[in-house]
């Protein structure tokens, strides 16, 4: 509950700063500030179970350490992100205050979206999460190809929401106790009946949209690719992670006990996301773009949570969710320094800048599972809990081939920085300055020691 209420009034706070701030830089620090007083409340709210605030929300809420853990993840990872780009947000426009409003309001809907315990506060979670990130991602206005992602993004949101409301509609009208509550769904374990099908399926196709699962996937290259770098980072890590998180809990409390009559359609889209994702992200040569459809591709991996929905599925998400999310973070702030974004901008990297190098090769390595990362921690649980699972061993098999294909895209990059030598000066925005270097260097460090002592993450959920 903790990091509800602060989120919401940090973003009253930051809008009121672009307002009556006139500096640029001020509104930064105000954030960080915000996020870090976030990231303490909620964990003491983890450590000690006690909240700040005392609201009665009539059960619609809950609170857990499985959430919290999730919440506190969720926050770090943008404290992190703030650390690492905050100065680049100062440059994709004016607003800056607004822009950092927008961002603790998405916090906000994440948090719901960690916390929900009814179908329409999952609703509003995703909506207060859903459109700030249409307006950041038409924040820089000048830009055709961000206003083209901004309009793609709205419509596709809009769409995948209304299908949302459907199957909510559907999964009310079916219950025999005419409930929202995830809880009281009472799916049984017989045969499913015809409303509570239709509604499943439809809070299916819409979550699918809104964690870019395919086939639901094609708006999320265009829109990560036109929208401002800095907030392509943010959008596809914490945000995506939320989504999973929230696609998990409903489906593990509403329609848990019928796993298995829903099951074969998960796995058909875990495929289907996996081959997608890497097999395209194969023949891109911008690396943006690249980290788009690999961003899909991860989503297959995160799938493999809702195919086996056990505690071990439980563990690697909330580790697939740090780890992802400090790769992706980390390799998105590199990216944001380079002038160009195709891989030959890439090219002896290593040579002029060294720090980035090496830091950048972690966070791949990270993304692609190699052991000593928490990548490879988070690949592993996931892997784990579909083997417990017991049934479709096929499906295990077909995600570690499909892991190894994305090694190749990844390692083209570290190939470019490496062993390339460039044709013309790889170009940067500016001088990179040594906090960002000594930042980058903490984040590679936390890849690591997380990689090696998972437990530090997942003991939080048995706390």
């Amino acid at each position: 509950m903790n990091a509800i209420i602060l989120t919401a009034i940090w973003g009253v706070v930051m809008m009121f700063s672009g307002v009556f701030v006139k500096s640029k830089s001020v509104p930064k620090y105000l954030a960080i500030l915000g996020i870090a007083i976030a990231f303490i409340a909620n964990g003491i709210e983890l450590n000690s179970g006690n909240s700040w605030f005392t609201i009665n929300v009539h059960g619609m809420l809950a609170t857990n350490s499985f959430n919290l853990t999730f919440i506190a993840i969720a926050l770090g990872s943008t404290l992190i992100y703030f650390l690492l780009s905050a100065a680049d947000v100062e440059r994709t426009g004016k607003h800056v205050g607004e822009y950092f409003a927008l961002i603790f309001f998405v916090l906000c809907g994440v948090s719901l979206c960690a916390t929900y315990k009814t179908l329409l506060m999952l609703f509003i979670g995703i909506e207060i999460m859903s459109i700030p990130l249409y307006i950041l991602t038409g924040s820089d206005k000048r830009n055709l190809r961000s206003n083209e992602a901004a309009l793609k993004y709205f419509l596709m949101g809009c769409f995948s929401t209304g299908i949302m409301l459907m199957g909510i509609a559907f999964i009310y009208g079916g219950t025999p106790n005419a409930s929202f509550f995830i809880d009281n769904i009472q799916a049984g374990t017989g045969k499913m009946p015809v409303m509570i099908a239709i509604g499943m399926l439809l809070l299916m196709v819409s979550m699918s949209f809104k964690v870019s699962a395919a086939p639901f996937h094609f708006w999320t290259p265009d829109v990560y690719d036109g929208a401002p770098t800095v907030f392509t980072s943010f959008m596809s890590t914490i945000v995506k992670v939320a989504g999973f998180f929230a696609f998990v809990r409903l489906f593990e409390s509403a329609f848990g006990t019928m796993h298995l009559q829903w099951q074969k359609l998960i796995i058909i889209i875990t495929i289907a996301t996996l081959l997608i994702g890497n097999v395209t992200a194969v023949f891109q040569q911008s690396v943006k773009r690249m980290l788009a459809y690999s961003s899909i591709a991860q989503a297959g991996f995160m799938l493999l949570a809702l195919f086996a929905l056990n505690d071990k599925a439980r563990e690697g998400l909330l580790l697939y969710s740090a780890g992802y999310s400090l790769a992706t973070v980390g390799i998105f702030a590199v990216l944001i320094k380079m002038e160009d974004y195709t891989i030959d901008g890439f090219k002896g990297l290593a040579k002029q800048q060294p720090v980035l190098a090496l830091t950048a090769t972690v966070f791949l390595l990270s993304l692609t599972g190699i052991p000593l990362t928490i990548g490879f921690q988070s690949k592993f649980y996931m892997l784990m809990a579909a083997v417990e699972n017991g049934s479709n061993f096929w499906v295990v098999i077909v995600a570690v081939l499909f892991a190894a294909i994305s090694a190749y895209y990844y390692f083209r990059v570290i190939q470019a920085m490496y062993f390339k030598e460039p044709t013309q000066e790889t170009l940067l925005v500016s001088n990179i300055s040594t906090p960002f270097k000594i930042m980058l260097v903490i984040v590679a460090v936390l890849i690591i020691a997380f990689g090696i002592y998972p437990e530090f993450i997942i003991g939080w959920k048995y706390h």
